[in-house]
């Protein structure tokens, strides 16, 4: 069981790059979807097979959140790139600065002790979901050639980045309160 609850994590890391070219080069949005909500959902299984069956470990914990910054970051970039627009780029690049910081913070703890000051929080957890969410819908808009879906999913976007933002400045304000 342990190898299964890895090989999703895996399996989101390795996925990511493939969901850029199918986006990207293939213009096959509709394997992307695919691959992507298969990767989404991994997310949710590694994690509940790891507490279920208490083989929760240490690399789990920190590759977890790494597997999902790096999908986020493939999604983020193709989807710059095939929508051309100025505010998914601005708002995806403020979502992958709050990744990078965060990711900053946990080392930070990790060196000074402070290890609960960035641990996954429900609403961190749910800022990944709506983030899924939004890609899972612009990609839909992408694969269904439905500009009003791509509409939608920028109120999505929107939303998602003020809640990645609040997680951000929560887990900073963890970090550096005396």
């Amino acid at each position: 069981m342990r190898y299964l609850i890895q090989s999703l994590t895996y399996f989101r890391i390795l996925i990511s790059p493939i969901i850029f070219l199918l986006i990207t080069f293939y213009n096959f949005y509709g394997w992307a979807l695919f691959f992507f909500i298969l990767a989404s959902s991994s997310d949710y299984w590694d994690g509940y097979l790891a507490r279920k069956y208490n083989l929760e470990s240490a690399l789990g914990e920190v590759l977890d959140p790494i597997a999902d910054k790096i999908l986020v970051t493939f999604l983020i970039l193709a989807l710059s790139v095939e929508l051309a627009s100025i505010f998914f780029a601005f708002a995806g690049g403020l979502i992958l600065i709050r990744e990078f910081w965060v990711s900053a913070l946990r080392d930070y703890n990790a060196r000074t002790s402070n290890l609960k000051a960035t641990k996954v929080t429900f609403f961190a957890k749910f800022k990944t979901a709506l983030q899924f969410i939004t890609f899972t819908s612009f990609l839909l808009g992408l694969y269904l050639n439905n500009a009003l879906l791509i509409f939608i999913s920028n109120f999505f976007l929107f939303l998602a980045l003020i809640i990645t933002i609040q997680t951000g400045l929560s887990y900073t304000i963890g970090t550096f309160k005396k």
